[in-house]
């Protein structure tokens, strides 16, 4: 492929319409073009049957499109489908396709690697080689909405940002692709089905809270423990948890929308009468809820997945504070498709 070639799908409408001026072509055509993009989801020019074959030509000439692929696709006893997605220079990120009998969710992944060092995830171990364009992320969505159609009989009905890398260090391109997935000239999904999870970057929150965009927002928390959650994430040193609890408190100011608290509780890590203190605490300061998420295994020997006593006395003390819990099993184990597992690899690794 054609490196030289600019991305036509790294322009912005405005941007495709100045191109049509300078060639002395009518504006509207950048409409045109630009729904071809973003809501028909055309790979090549000559799939834009309403423009000129000259036309199509010239734009072959002057740009290219860089669509991903999916390398390698494997599904899981429970369902679950994980893509292994080859970008256009070879690079890999891996999205998954989450289905229960009311929905179907993709997990998209916002970075080659990524940027943190969260201790209990192996996507952290991957060192982060560059961020996703709008178009690499729009295209898992995509391509996990096809497979929803064909292998459950029904379209795409949630996404989340909780594939590799930490999305609000991919502020922009994340931002850009939530456009063209929610605008009617995009995808025309609906925000409230989007949400963008995080490891909790104070100042990107608050960021994210101004753009208006009625997306969900969820944080990878674990502890409300200062010392505890340095250690599971040691980059937190550098976000204390007072100012996360400000821009969460930002967030609903700006918002009105309730946060979600993903957790997962460790033996002998965040397991203790303490720890559930403190989150009860933690969580009575603003309107939240907390999904205690089941630890997958990344085979490092560090971390081991809590009693089901522990569990229990979580739920049991936020139930007793009013705040909503829920127990979320990790789908798609069995291929290494689960909450944090992220990693590229396959059954043959």
């Amino acid at each position: 492929m054609n490196t030289t070639k600019k991305d036509i799908r790294k322009l912005s409408q405005a941007e495709i319409e100045d191109y049509f001026k300078e060639i002395g072509e009518k504006s509207f055509r950048a409409k045109q073009v630009y729904e071809w993009l973003w809501k028909k989801n055309a790979h090549q020019f000559d799939d834009m049957t309403n423009i000129s074959k000259a036309l199509r030509e010239q734009l072959g000439e002057s740009f290219q499109i860089q669509p991903v692929e999916v390398d390698l696709l494997q599904k899981s006893n429970d369902g679950t489908i994980k893509n292994a997605v080859k970008l256009h220079d070879g690079n890999v990120v891996e999205s998954v396709l989450i289905p229960t009998d009311s929905r179907t969710t993709a997990c998209v992944s916002s970075q080659v690697g990524c940027s943190l060092d969260c201790t209990f995830c192996a996507t952290a171990q991957l060192k982060r080689m560059r961020n996703l364009t709008a178009a690499e992320i729009v295209d898992q969505v995509v391509i996990i909405d096809e497979e929803s159609k064909r292998y459950f009989n029904r379209p795409l009905s949630n996404i989340v940002f909780m594939g590799m890398g930490e999305p609000l260090l991919n502020y922009n391109e994340v931002i850009s692709a939530i456009k063209k997935i929610t605008l009617p000239e995009g995808l025309g999904m609906a925000p409230r089905r989007i949400t963008v999870s995080t490891s909790g970057i104070p100042k990107m929150i608050e960021k994210l809270a101004d753009e208006d965009l009625r997306v969900n927002l969820a944080v990878s928390l674990h502890s409300a423990r200062e010392e505890v959650r340095n250690v599971i994430m040691p980059f937190s040193v550098k976000f204390p948890l007072t100012d996360l609890m400000d821009s969460l408190q930002y967030w609903y100011q700006q918002t009105g929308l309730r946060i979600t608290f993903e957790y997962i509780v460790w033996g002998g890590v965040n397991d203790r009468k303490e720890d559930i203190d403190a989150l009860v605490k933690f969580c009575r300061k603003i309107p939240s809820k907390v999904n205690i998420i089941e630890y997958n295994s990344i085979d490092d020997g560090i971390y081991k997945q809590a009693s089901e006593e522990a569990v229990n006395n979580y739920i049991k003390a936020l139930e007793s504070n009013n705040i909503v819990v829920n127990v979320r099993r990790s789908r798609g184990k069995d291929i290494d498709a689960a909450c944090g597992q992220l990693a590229n690899k396959t059954g043959n690794d």
